[in-house]
């Protein structure tokens, strides 16, 4: 089956997608969507190092530093990233998302053998799809490409 080739000129250009929330709403997000993960990032440490026994004051602690940690890194690595070149880019957040997943499985008590070797292969899945993702959306400086 034949496909038509791309048309150029006035009608090729796309508009922009609407912007649905206002810029307070984008600031807002900015930082409670790290909080709100940030919270049940905690709550989930705390439940697997607690392994499903009673909840002490020392599980609540850990799991509100264990949520604070993740709120400062995630809002610096969204912060960071976003200036890098896109291979530096995609390694930054997927060595964050690994490393958080590796730390969840570490509170499960498996092996620090197999925490890290589970944590390198999420590691090295995210960054497939983020570098795929910026190396199909940017061009070699790091500016979206037009669709």
């Amino acid at each position: 089956m034949a496909q038509a080739a791309p048309a150029s000129g006035p009608a090729a250009t796309r508009l922009p997608t609407p912007d649905v929330f206002s810029a307070r709403t984008h600031e807002v997000a900015r930082y409670a969507i790290p909080v709100v993960l940030g919270l049940v990032y905690g709550y989930w440490a705390a439940a697997n190092r607690r392994g499903g026994g009673e909840i002490t004051g020392w599980n609540i602690l850990f799991g509100f530093v264990t949520a604070l940690a993740f709120i400062v890194l995630c809002i610096a690595v969204a912060t960071l990233a976003p200036r890098l070149k896109r291979e530096l880019h995609s390694l930054t957040k997927s060595a964050f998302a690994g490393g958080a997943f590796g730390f969840l499985y570490s509170q499960t008590g498996a092996s620090v053998l197999r925490s890290v070797v589970m944590s390198l292969l999420i590691t090295a899945a995210i960054f497939a799809v983020f570098f795929y993702r910026y190396y199909t959306h940017e061009d070699a400086e790091g500016n979206r490409l037009p669709r």
